[in-house]
């Protein structure tokens, strides 16, 4: 999910049920504080203030302390359902106020949402410690723990208690006083440094602007790229002339089509130096700081490196593994990409230019030599994926293999005007869970795409609490009279979040721990990649592609160009994603808690994979996200390392026909359904009746034929 899964990953226990007890008639004035009187409980926005979260947040800490304490008085044998599953359904007022805003802070934020979590990080971030680092209480879970033989546990229950354990030993519950103190400590620092990037990020690319007020610096641009920078210009105050922002629907198109090479240099520029120019917005002195803290915790906690402790839970295990298997495939991404830099070169000097190919032309060239070579224009594809056609597409996917409904819910409160929300049935009309979708950028709102949960799926009291699942996006607007019409890679992303949002709506499992998207991190991203091979199979594109203006299905011969451009430019986009993996890599197998040179770390790190010059690398480090205010620090890997079981996945629809009712079944209940309740291996061989082929991926990125 290209943003983070686990947006409160400070916060133990996150997201279960929205049930919350009785409370007096003074605090009912606070909409947290009883049942929102919306369809199937989900928050209600029109009534949520600001003011209404550190009231709660404090008022729920102090309810989940006594649920913990009345565990640790309990006067019976410490069990399973007494200790282990009481702990996983402690916290709920906590985790329904938290859960609404750590979700609004990056969809919907403004500066007295980011004052609000500056405040509450700290206090968060040592309730979670307090509850690790409980003797009592681990007490508790440890007789659970090693008397589990003789619990009579079943497969969930086993996994819930395995990972409680582990977590709490993760957590730092095995060690001295005055490491715990340090412990504390540290946590409490990486999440106010995490917060301050994140805000750095948005600030500085929301501030950016490159402002165009000669209609002939346009040369190249399709007319849609040209109203959508007007439309920006004219809400910045400035009509008449045009605005191209950091935000990718307007970077991208200008780096593909500018002609005016300066321009394409000073956008693409401004993009890549955000977090380090030196002002009030610069990350460098602070990743550097979460780096050295990360590995101070490791070895807190008994690990060589932050790498290793992250991948202990991982599929992966080990950093030696995810580094064999990125380099692997850098070794053959690099030549390629080599290769794509020659042809673009010789197209330049084709063209009489007298210069070096540099980062910034790359899209441009690229672009040109994409329609020489097949007669693709991504301009021209675009015009077949309207946005309300495509999420139809979407839906008519998943219709055909898990029978789900969705239909638009308008008696929904949303958090902002370009949210919708939709419900999801079975085939039966049996409710099965809600989604917002929220599709365009904004200031208020983070950049990339990523799913997440205001409530997550579980059973309890014998009843299923459904899920409130999240699906943000940032497509390109609607301007100049014309709809939303995607590119090819905003189509992809659409189904890939939705897959995530499947994994969260399908979920039945028990408990909230291993319920939804909580699986190992490099399994995660298995339900959002298989499903982003439908929207570029042909059968499913003559469903959903149909020209904006006249209905027409798109043309079997752009369909064919598609399919035989599919690996063109793919040794660019593999290099562009493996050096971002490796640099996450690089920087958390740090052993040594000496701050590094940001700049200097990052370039000893392209040196050592050999970088090609003419490429960046995808994220650089002060605006690397995901690692720095997500949860996939050394774990930026895991979405080619979920890519080899995706693509080994969709061999499966292949083989038996990509709407087979069986492979579909299979897939919905052994890795759909299950959460984290099992071995993710263990699950994956259940579906596929064997362990993932790295074939089908080395074929799919044209490695092999």
């Amino acid at each position: 999910m290209k943003k983070s899964i686990f947006l409160a990953a400070i916060i133990a226990l996150m997201f279960s049920a929205c049930n919350c007890p009785d409370k007096n008639e003074k605090n009912m004035e606070n909409p947290f504080f009883g049942e929102f009187e919306t369809p199937f409980q989900t928050p209600d926005f029109r009534i949520i203030k600001e003011t209404d979260f550190v009231p709660a947040i404090t008022e729920g800490i102090k309810i989940q302390n006594q649920e913990i304490q009345d565990i640790i008085n309990n006067k019976a044998k410490p069990d399973f359902e007494n200790t282990v599953a009481a702990l996983d359904y402690s916290g709920e007022l906590l985790e329904k106020t938290t859960a609404v805003f750590y979700n609004l802070l990056e969809a919907n934020t403004n500066d007295q949402m980011q004052s609000i979590a500056k405040e509450i990080a700290p206090v968060l971030s040592s309730h979670s410690d307090d509850i690790n680092m409980n003797t009592a209480l681990f007490s508790r879970i440890k007789q659970v723990y090693d008397n589990r033989k003789t619990e009579n546990l079943n497969p969930e229950q086993e996994m819930l208690l395995e990972e409680t354990y582990k977590g709490f030993v993760r957590g730092g519950a095995n060690l001295n006083a005055e490491d715990k103190e340090k412990l504390k400590k540290i946590n409490g620092e990486l999440s106010l440094l995490s917060l301050q990037f994140g805000e750095n990020q948005l600030k500085e690319t929301n501030e950016y602007q490159l402002v165009i007020d000669n209609k002939e610096d346009l040369s190249g641009l399709p007319e849609p790229v040209i109203n959508a920078a007007a439309d920006a210009a004219k809400e910045r105050g400035l009509k008449g002339k045009w605005v191209f922002t950091l935000h990718k629907p307007s970077l991208i198109p200008f780096i593909q089509y500018s002609d005016i090479r300066p321009l394409r240099e000073e956008l693409f520029t401004a993009y890549i130096n955000r977090g380090r120019n030196g002002n009030q917005y610069d990350n460098r002195e602070i990743l550097a700081k979460m780096a050295a803290l990360r590995y101070k915790k490791a070895q807190l906690l008994g690990f060589g490196n932050h790498a290793e402790f992250v991948l202990d839970v991982n599929m992966a295990k080990k950093p030696e593994n995810v580094y064999a298997r990125l380099n692997e495939l850098m070794s053959a991404a690099i030549p390629m990409a080599e290769k794509e830099a020659h042809e673009l070169q010789k197209m330049i000097d084709a063209e009489g230019g007298n210069f070096k190919l540099e980062p910034w032309d790359w899209w441009y060239y690229a672009e040109k030599l994409r329609k020489e070579k097949y007669d693709l224009d991504e301009a021209e594809l675009r015009q077949y994926f309207e946005l309300e056609n495509t999420k139809q597409g979407l839906f008519d996917v998943v219709n055909k293999l898990y029978g789900l409904q969705i239909e638009k819910r308008n008696d929904i409160p949303v958090y902002h005007e370009d949210a919708e929300v939709y419900e999801v049935k079975e085939a039966n009309g049996d409710h099965v869970g809600i989604v917002f979708m929220d599709f365009y950028p904004r200031a208020s709102k983070g950049s990339g795409a990523w799913m997440d949960s205001f409530r997550k799926q579980m059973k309890k009291e014998g009843k299923n609490v459904s899920p409130v699942i999240i699906n943000c996006l940032n497509f390109t607007k609607p301007t100049g009279g014309k709809p939303a019409l995607l590119s090819i890679d905003e189509v992809t992303t659409l189904f890939h979040e939705f897959g995530h949002g499947l994994h969260g709506l399908l979920s039945d499992c028990t408990y909230p721990e291993l319920s939804g998207t909580s699986v190992a991190r490099d399994f995660v991203e298995l339900p959002s990649q298989v499903l982003e091979n439908w929207a570029t199979e042909p059968e499913v594109m003559k469903n959903y592609a149909k020209h904006y203006e006249t209905g027409e299905p798109i043309p079997e011969e752009l369909i064919r160009k598609t399919e035989e451009s599919s690996h063109f430019n793919n040794g660019f986009a593999m290099v562009e994603y493996l050096s971002a993996a490796l640099l996450d890599m690089d920087w958390h197998t740090l052993e040594t808690a000496e701050l590094q040179d940001a700049d200097a770390f990052e370039a000893a790190s392209m040196k050592k994979m050999n970088m090609p010059e003419e490429i960046v690398v995808r994220y650089r480090s002060p605006y690397f996200s995901h690692i720095f205010n997500g949860g996939y620090s050394s774990g930026y890997y895991s979405y080619i390392w979920a890519e080899i079981l995706d693509a080994d996945a969709f061999q499966a629809f292949k083989e038996n026909g990509i709407f087979d009712q069986e492979t579909a079944k299979a897939f919905r209940e052994n890795i759909l359904e299950k959460g984290g309740s099992e071995d993710p291996m263990k699950l994956y061989i259940q579906f596929r009746g064997k362990e993932p082929s790295l074939e089908p991926l080395l074929k799919r990125k044209g490695i092999k034929g």
